[in-house]
C-alpha cells in the first residue's frame, strides 16, 4: 500500500479500545406478525419460510459455503483488494460527510455502483441504493451503511497513518463500512455469484440525526425480509433496540452588562445547577443499557454581559421504555427547578423521542434467532472476537437497523472495523481489520441471499 506524505506520520498507534455500539432484532410481537412460518426441527432447529419468496433462510450457519468455489474465488478477491480497499476507505474518509452534507460521499457511492452493474437511485432525501437483482426465490436482504459523519465542514479530514492504524475524524464511523459495502459488492461480481433474492445495498444520510435517512428509505420502498446494518466495533453482534430522547432545554433571562449583573438573575447559574442534579443521576442508579449524556451547552455573545439565552442538550437512552419516560420527566422537573430558583426563563424543546422507533421490546430468546445465530457461526469460522459469551459479544442500542425493527424486518447489525474514539478528533481505525470485517458482510450477503437452510451446534448462552 502507498499513501501520500501528508497522509502518514510515525506517532505510535492506540491501542484497541472498547468501543460500544448497539443495534437491533424484532421483538415477539413484530415476529408473529411476519409473513413466516416457524418450523421445530430437531436436525435443524428453527428455520423461517418467508411465502412471498417461497426461500429459506438459516438458522445458523454451515461452514460448507465457504468450500464453494465461487465463495472461495469471492474471498480471495477481497483478499487480494486490501491495498485498494484501504485506498478507496481513506478517500472517503477524507470526503465531506457531516449530516445533511453527504453529496460529494453520495456521488463517489454512487459512481462506484454504477460501475459494478447495480440499479442505482439517489432519492430526495439523499440516500443511495443499489439493487443487485438475484435469479428469483430467495429473500430480499438489504446491506445498510452510513456515509454522515458527525464532523463540521471546516474540520481537517486528511487520514494519517501509523503502521497499521489509520488516524482521522471519522475513518471508524462509519467510511469504513462504506469501503466494505463496495469491496463486497465488487467481490460478488468478479467471483460472478447470483443469489436467489436481491441484495441490495443502501448508503444512508443523516443516520446521526436520528436515523432520518433509513426512515426516509422504508418509507418510500417495499419492506425487505432482513436488515443488515453495518455499524460500530467489529466484534460485537448488537440485536436490542435502544430507546433515545434528544431534548433541549433553553434558559431565558433580560439580561445585562456586567457593570449593572450584580445580584441579578443569570441564566448561566441555573443551566450549571441543572447539569448538576442531571449527573448526579448518573451513578449508581442507572440501571445497565441507560445512559444520559449533555452533549452541547451553548450561550452568550458577549465577556462582559449576562447571556439573554443560553441552552443544553440532552441524549437519554435506555432498552426500557417505562424508564425513559421516567427519567425525561425528572431531568424536566430538575431544569424548572433550576429555572425557579434562579428567576429566569425555561423552555423545553423535543429533538427526539424515539423508543428504538416506537418500541424498546426485545425478542424473547434473541439470542438463539437465526440472524444472531448466523453471524456468530460465521463470525467464529472468520475467527472474529469477542466470541459467544465474552463481554458485549451481545447486545442492545440505536442504528439504521432501529427503523428495521419497528416494521417487523429482522435486523441485526455488524461491525465494520476494529477502532475507537468515535464521534472525536482522534478517532482511529485498525486498517487490517477490514478484511475479516468485508469477510463478514460477503458471507452474510451469500448465506441470506441464497436462503440456504443450514444446520448449526452452537448454542449461546
Amino acid at each position: 500500500m502507498t499513501y501520500s506524505a501528508d497522509a502518514m506520520h510515525t506517532t505510535t498507534p492506540r491501542p484497541p479500545s472498547s468501543a460500544r455500539v448497539f443495534h437491533l432484532i424484532p421483538s415477539a410481537q413484530m415476529l408473529r406478525e411476519l409473513p413466516c412460518t416457524l418450523i421445530l426441527s430437531l436436525a435443524a432447529s428453527l428455520a423461517c419460510v418467508d411465502a412471498g419468496a417461497q426461500g429459506t433462510y438459516p438458522t445458523s450457519w454451515d461452514a460448507a459455503v465457504m468450500r464453494r468455489a465461487d465463495v472461495r474465488a469471492a474471498i480471495a478477491h477481497v483478499e487480494q483488494g486490501m491495498p485498494s480497499h484501504i485506498e478507496e476507505w481513506i478517500r472517503i474518509a477524507e470526503m465531506p460527510g457531516k449530516s445533511r452534507s453527504e453529496a460529494r460521499r453520495a456521488a463517489y457511492v454512487q459512481k462506484a455502483m454504477e460501475a459494478e452493474g447495480l440499479r442505482v437511485s439517489v432519492d430526495s432525501i439523499g440516500n443511495v441504493t443499489g439493487v443487485r437483482a438475484g435469479s428469483g426465490g430467495g429473500p430480499t436482504v438489504v446491506f445498510a451503511a452510513h456515509m454522515d459523519i458527525v464532523h463540521a465542514l471546516d474540520t481537517d479530514l486528511r487520514v494519517r497513518r501509523a503502521g497499521d492504524t489509520l488516524h482521522g475524524p471519522g475513518i471508524f464511523d462509519n467510511s469504513a463500512s462504506v469501503a466494505n459495502m463496495l469491496a463486497t459488492i465488487r467481490a460478488l461480481n468478479a467471483a460472478k455469484i447470483r443469489t436467489k433474492g436481491n441484495l441490495v445495498f443502501v448508503a444512508t444520510v443523516q443516520e446521526e440525526l436520528g436515523l432520518r435517512g433509513m426512515t426516509h428509505w422504508f418509507e418510500h420502498n417495499p419492506k425487505p425480509d432482513l436488515l443488515i446494518s453495518m455499524d460500530g466495533g467489529l466484534g460485537p453482534i448488537n440485536y436490542g433496540a435502544l430507546g433515545i430522547y434528544w431534548t433541549k432545554y433553553v434558559f431565558t433571562s433580560m439580561g445585562s452588562h456586567t457593570v449593572t449583573s450584580r445580584g441579578k438573575p443569570t441564566p448561566v447559574k441555573a443551566l450549571s445547577d441543572a447539569i448538576q442534579h442531571i449527573y448526579a443521576l448518573k451513578f449508581p442508579a442507572l440501571p445497565e443499557g441507560a445512559v444520559i449524556n449533555v452533549g452541547q451547552v451553548h450561550g452568550g455573545v458577549i465577556y462582559n454581559g449576562i447571556p439573554q439565552e443560553l441552552y443544553f442538550t440532552v441524549d437519554l437512552r435506555s432498552p426500557d421504555p417505562i424508564l425513559l419516560d421516567s427519567l425525561d420527566r425528572t431531568i424536566g422537573r430538575l431544569v424548572q427547578e433550576a429555572a425557579t430558583k434562579e428567576k429566569v426563563g425555561v423552555r423545553i424543546e423535543v429533538e427526539q423521542k424515539n423508543q428504538a422507533g416506537g418500541t424498546t421490546a426485545q425478542l424473547e430468546g434473541a439470542r438463539r434467532h437465526p440472524l444472531v445465530q448466523t453471524a456468530v457461526d460465521i463470525q467464529t469460522s472468520l475467527g472474529i472476537v469477542p466470541l459467544p459469551g465474552a463481554p458485549e459479544a451481545l447486545a442492545t442500542g440505536s442504528t439504521d437497523g432501529n427503523v428495521g425493527v419497528v416494521r417487523g424486518v429482522p435486523s441485526i447489525a455488524i461491525g465494520r472495523s476494529k477502532g475507537g474514539n468515535q464521534h472525536t478528533l482522534t478517532e482511529w481505525a485498525d486498517a487490517p481489520s477490514a478484511l475479516p470485517a468485508t469477510k463478514l458482510v460477503l458471507l452474510l450477503a451469500v448465506t441470506f441471499g441464497d436462503g440456504i437452510r443450514t444446520v448449526s451446534q452452537t448454542v449461546i448462552p
